[in-house]
């Protein structure tokens, strides 16, 4: 007998939302099956239930894709934001389908966004069991040192949180400002920033270069480019359940 699989974990597979963005609507009441308002994000549904967000019903699970994006600065990695900042989501082609970003990008940062219709790729992109590096290039505002630059590569403890390794390169030192390659496997929120400001040295450009084996190339600002399907099958591995 099919136990079936749980709500949220349907609706992120559905390309509707995460799982955590799943689990918010239901609390919100916006989700019913079967004509009922769903209480609980750990009810398991099947084939045979109609479920039903927002009054729609649920639309079919797509195949998963991929897209790169080159994020702009100057705009916020989220669907709705609470000052009312311009959103990646809101610049984006029209012909998109509804798409969810793996991981994020600050307000100031630039450069490749993997950007996908299923949510349950997102989250398996996005675990640190993966292990995919992400590399930057980053411009600083200061004198660099090459000592403390190496001393990243052991991680980094500010104000009790801990940052793990850091790969940092000096590639060019200009005047007061110094130009890094930087990579890592883990990213906390804003943790360049943090701790280059930490060290002295505040960011004042930041644009990410690749996500594990994709890369920004020649893309523009604000520019879309859908990964071929072959592709993301050979580099992603897709599990069977997500193909």
């Amino acid at each position: 007998m099919d136990k079936g699989e749980r709500i949220a974990k349907v609706m992120a597979r559905a390309g509707l939302c995460s799982r955590r963005e799943a689990e918010t609507w239901i609390a919100a009441g916006r989700v019913k099956v079967d004509g009922s308002v769903l209480e609980t994000p750990a009810f398991c549904v099947t084939s045979a239930h109609r479920i039903v967000v927002d009054g729609k019903p649920l639309p079919q699970a797509s195949p998963p894709r991929l897209w790169r994006y080159y994020k702009p600065r100057g705009l916020v990695t989220t669907h709705k934001d609470e000052l009312n900042r311009p959103t990646i989501f809101e610049h984006l082609p029209p012909e998109l389908p509804r798409v969810i970003s793996i991981g994020r990008l600050d307000l100031q940062s630039e450069g490749l966004l993997l950007l996908t219709n299923d949510g349950e790729l997102s989250r398996h992109l996005e675990l640190p069991s993966t292990g995919w590096v992400r590399r930057y290039r980053v411009r600083l505002y200061g004198h660099i040192d090459p000592v403390e630059l190496e001393k990243l590569a052991g991680g980094i403890e500010i104000e009790g949180i801990r940052y793990g390794a850091i790969q940092a390169t000096l590639d060019r030192q200009k005047g007061d400002n110094a130009w890094l390659t930087v990579s890592l496997t883990e990213g906390k929120n804003r943790e360049l920033r943090r701790v280059f400001e930490f060290l002295g040295w505040p960011v004042s450009r930041l644009i990410r270069l690749s996500y594990g084996p994709f890369q920004l190339g020649p893309l523009a600002p604000g520019e879309v480019k859908a990964v071929p399907n072959k592709i993301l099958k050979e580099q992603v591995g897709i599990p069977k359940k997500l193909s």
